[in-house]
């Protein structure tokens, strides 16, 4: 194996913040290994170097971590609550201290009986942290462990037995309730990945087989029957059917796909029987590719993260100097030192620096996986923190706020004509031409199930216009300045014409041999959703909302005037959309583009969030934007936004919950209030606020 080679590995009983830190540098210290990163969300490792899964568990023993690789089959079973080794201890290391308790209350806590059984407790309860705590202290390293078992060892010493009992207990709770905490986050990434199913029916060489979907090949054929998942992506080669694409894209109704539309692995077939062409194998499908990108923004250190983890650095030593100094300074002025001794142990158990580092990823870890279920892939934890501070947004026209394809929008006709007849003239003479507009009106009167007629004498004018002769009348369609070369137009007409350039249309002027018969109007339509979408970005507070387009002036403002933009800027080129981003960051601090992910590439890049459209049909939107919205449309935009603000208020509160707490504990030193008791609950009390304020993130949903 190569020096430089890249490994991943999956952990289990990755239990805290602190032992994925202490893995990682156990990691780092072997001898063939140049390069170890522990992603505590997502509970994998990446290692660069010649390492085996026995090296790693090695690395790994002081906390029981378990190792699998990444293309290993093999899964660890989730024991049940009471099968939990830990747990089953922590009962009996409870019952044991109830037994010691009920002693002591009936004689004295001095009991021998009472302090053999508040011993058990101790030990039952705390003996791996002890092990563990023990080591630390021989090498001189510091964590939250070790700060426990300095206490414990020091309340017993001076004959706190019942409190050291107590606390290692709680503690132990304490560690479970983080565990918990942490393995409900991670449940998101589990989910996503058992969305796809691990084997399917394939045809390869005209003979089924079923295989499991690493076995399968680009190009096997894929048998998917109604009320399957499909189990790769690929393009539908035989028969249609309406497909639920929520667990990708996040859209509440399925999609129907014929002959040629794209399928993803995960999503769910409904009623008709699919033949799909295999176009990825089974880890570079767009489920796999979410599914990494997801546990790889979870291991990106968000701002504030980082502060705590700078913060976490000089905080435990502070707090050992500052248990010394309550345990030696008072008593050389009062004299008693046992009181002055326990005040020192219960500043180290208020100081375990546990609630201020889980603080931040476990709100991250949750938020990031909320999203992911809703159809939101945000690349990591700064940016989501980028998103909740947003104070302007500019988007693409074509494709994100409007369809990104022309559509009839209008049809007047003369009073002699109805609608449908000029729809079935005009379709017939531009069914032989390929121009995008031509297409838009076929596509018009198939959709008013308008058929069009065989067409002779098909002539196009190039600039101007197309006629032929359909059904013995020479139809005519083209720009009004070409209608008026043949006959007169009203000023009735022409006004109406000139309203519809004003939007931003396309007008076409329809004569029937040479007579004025009506006009059509075409124009890349605005989706649905957009006012909407921007009436709820402007409800969240959303200071400005720019539109940057190569459009048109005319069309562009016209459009920003429909959508009541902030500002619109046409006639861009990329370079100029670039330059508009970082014009913007300038005036507003952070600032967001939304676009399609390929020609707005340098305005995404240059944007402090770039939001990519329909991240589930291109490689190019993962790849470039910090966040893309699966589904081809705008609805999920407010709520990531929604989402990133209170995980950004939630991460704040988490901070202020962690140290505010132990603050109030450290105070109650002054008038010699603070117990061994006290102090484990702040602890305590401090992990839970943050873990249940960060599983509120779980219930915002679109």
């Amino acid at each position: 194996m190569k020096a430089h080679e890249q490994q991943e590995f999956r952990l289990e009983n990755l239990t805290c913040a602190n032992c994925a830190m202490k893995f990682e540098k156990n990691i780092q210290a072997l001898p063939d290994v140049t390069e170890a990163n522990v992603n505590f969300g997502a509970s994998k490792v990446r290692v660069i170097g010649s390492v085996t899964v026995e090296d790693l568990e090695k690395a790994g023993a002081f906390d029981g971590i378990k190792v699998v690789p990444m293309s290993s089959k093999r899964t660890i079973e989730s024991k049940p609550f009471f099968k939990q080794k830990e747990n089953v201890m922590t009962l009996i290391s409870l019952l044991f201290l109830v037994i010691g308790t009920i002693i002591s209350f009936q004689t004295s806590e001095a009991d021998p009986y009472a302090i053999l059984f508040f011993a058990l407790s101790i030990v039952v309860g705390g003996y791996e942290m002890f092990w563990s705590g023990l080591k630390n202290l021989s090498r001189f390293y510091f964590d939250m462990k070790t700060l426990m078992t300095i206490a414990i060892i020091g309340a017993a010493i001076i004959g706190e037995w019942r409190e050291g009992a107590v606390v290692v207990f709680l503690f132990a709770v304490s560690e479970a309730l983080e565990a918990y905490s942490m393995n409900k986050a991670r449940q998101s990434i589990r989910q996503l990945m058992d969305i796809a199913p691990a084997r399917a029916v394939i045809r390869r060489n005209n003979e089924m087989m079923e295989l499991g979907t690493e076995e399968i090949i680009i190009g096997d054929t894929l048998i998917v029957k109604p009320g399957q998942k499909i189990a790769m992506d690929g393009e539908v080669i035989s028969g249609q059917s309406s497909v639920n694409q929520a667990p990708i894209t996040g859209e509440s109704m399925p999609v129907k796909k014929v002959q040629g539309d794209e399928v993803f692995a995960g999503t769910l077939n409904e009623e008709g029987a699919l033949e799909v062409r295999v176009t990825k194998r089974v880890e570079d499908t767009t489920i796999a590719k979410i599914i990494h990108l997801v546990e790889e923004a979870q291991a990106e250190k968000a701002p504030s993260q980082k502060f705590v983890d700078q913060f976490a650095k000089y905080y435990t030593p502070i707090i050992i100097l500052i248990a010394l100094l309550v345990a030696v300074i008072p008593p050389l002025f009062t004299g008693d030192w046992q009181a002055w001794i326990y005040q020192g142990l219960a500043v180290l158990v208020v100081g375990c620096p546990c609630a201020l580092v889980v603080s931040t990823p476990v709100a991250i870890v949750t938020a990031i996986g909320n999203a992911a279920k809703q159809g939101v892939l945000i690349k990591g934890g700064i940016h989501l923190e980028e998103m909740g501070r947003l104070q302007a947004i500019a988007f693409d026209k074509t494709g994100t706020l409007t369809k990104g394809f022309p559509e009839v929008t209008d049809l007047v006709t003369e009073a002699s004509f109805t609608k449908s007849e000029i729809l079935q003239k005009v379709a017939s003479v531009e069914s032989y031409s390929d121009h995008p507009l031509a297409r838009a009106i076929v596509n018009h009167a198939a959709s008013m199930d308008v058929a069009h007629s065989a067409a002779e004498n098909f002539h196009s004018v190039t600039g101007k216009g197309a006629k032929a002769l359909v059904d013995g009348i020479e139809v005519a369609i083209g720009s009004l300045k070409w209608a008026e070369e043949t006959t007169a137009i009203s000023a009735n007409v022409k006004a109406n014409v000139e309203t519809l350039q004003k939007q931003g249309k396309s007008v076409m002027v329809v004569l029937f041999n040479s007579q004025y018969a009506g006009h059509l109007a075409v124009a890349d339509a605005i989706r649905e959703s957009s006012p909407t979408i921007l009436m709820k970005l402007r409800e969240l507070g959303m200071k400005h909302i720019v539109m940057l387009t190569g459009d048109h002036p005319t069309t562009a403002v016209a459009i920003g005037q429909l959508l009541n933009m902030t500002d619109v800027r046409a006639g861009l080129m990329p370079e100029e959309k670039l330059e508009a981003v970082k014009s913007l960051r300038n005036e507003f601090g952070r600032v967001a583009m939304v676009g399609d992910g390929m020609n707005d590439a340098p305005a995404l890049a240059a944007a402090s969030v770039g939001i990519a459209m329909g991240g589930a049909g291109t490689d190019a939107a993962l790849e470039t934007a910090d966040v893309a919205l699966m589904a081809d449309d705008l609805e999920k935009l407010p709520y990531t936004i929604q989402l990133s603000r209170k995980a950004l208020r939630i991460i704040k509160e988490n901070i202020m919950f962690a140290l505010g707490l132990k603050i109030v504990a450290l105070l109650l030193i002054i008038p010699g209030w603070l117990t061994l008791w006290i102090a484990i609950f702040a602890d305590m009390g401090a992990t839970l606020l943050v873990v249940l304020n960060s599983m509120r993130l779980l219930r915002i949903q679109k």
